[in-house]
């Protein structure tokens, strides 16, 4: 299968991409859903391995990394050279792709099917990314425009935020990181976000139909829709019920992080 090892600017073009695994270390890394040609421009290149691109024509498969940069292997980069690659990658919005950055912002945009991103101390922007998401990071932070489908969120201190979503499946899950999202919920949506100790804030339409439930060990409850109620107890707080009709359901637990829920404008 045809393979390049790239180590200055330039740019490539391929015929057919259905799956694109793309893993870089420092710089920046934008994958975008074009109607064109599949094509990959480097724009600047730091480092003393050359980029290895490989495509696989059968498969339609592309994939762009070091050698040595692993999926399993890229918390320990942080403690490595910094190779630096400025990329651009545009593939069709039905391509899968799997993304990985160890200190690079990136950039994820206008796909439809099944997007994977894993950072660890880089920033990740998924805009009008719908299917199947999924977000990892360490402390790298994770912000998501449009969303419209499942997005599953891990992380040891990076907050999540959710502009404009609208979830069939919203999980996240961090140790200290912030979370906070804007939602519009269909009446097939769940939503589950947990936390130890940051806090979690998430606004909904006034005229929203969801489940609610909310605990925390220690942490403050807010909200400010009055059809929910609160309940306290030594180690538990509490705030439940039911927004109109129901049928969606919102969960948001932490231990110490504070929870509030804000009404927004009606839909």
């Amino acid at each position: 299968m045809p393979q390049w090892t790239i180590d200055e600017p330039g740019q490539l073009t391929f015929d057919q991409v259905d799956s694109l695994d793309v893993r870089i270390v420092a710089g920046r890394l934008d994958v975008l859903a074009s109607d064109g040609p599949p094509t990959l421009e480097v724009a600047e290149i730091e480092s003393a391995s050359p980029l290895v691109v490989t495509y696989d024509e059968d498969a339609r498969t592309l994939s762009i990394a070091y050698r040595d940069l692993t999926w399993d292997g890229m918390l320990g980069w942080l403690r490595r050279d910094r190779r630096r690659t400025v990329l651009s990658i545009a593939v069709p919005k039905t391509c899968k792709v799997k993304a990985g950055v160890v200190s690079a912002p990136a950039v994820v945009a206008g796909f439809e099917r099944r997007t994977h991103v894993k950072s660890v101390s880089g920033e990740i922007v998924l805009d009008a990314v719908s299917g199947d998401v999924v977000a990892n990071t360490v402390s790298g932070a994770v912000e998501s425009r449009a969303m419209d489908g499942d997005l599953s969120f891990i992380s040891v201190s990076g907050d999540l935020t959710v502009a404009d979503g609208t979830p069939h499946r919203l999980k996240a899950n961090t140790v200290s990181g912030r979370v906070t999202a804007d939602l519009t919920l269909r009446p097939t949506s769940h939503v589950t976000l947990n936390s130890v100790s940051g806090d979690i804030l998430v606004r909904l339409p006034e005229n929203a139909e969801t489940d609610v439930s909310v605990r925390s060990t220690s942490g403050r409850l807010v909200s400010t829709f009055k059809e929910l109620s609160t309940a306290n107890a030594p180690g538990a707080k509490s705030l439940s019920g039911r927004l109109g009709g129901g049928m969606a359901s919102l969960s948001a637990i932490t231990v110490s992080g504070e929870v509030t829920l804000l009404k927004g404008e009606k839909e």
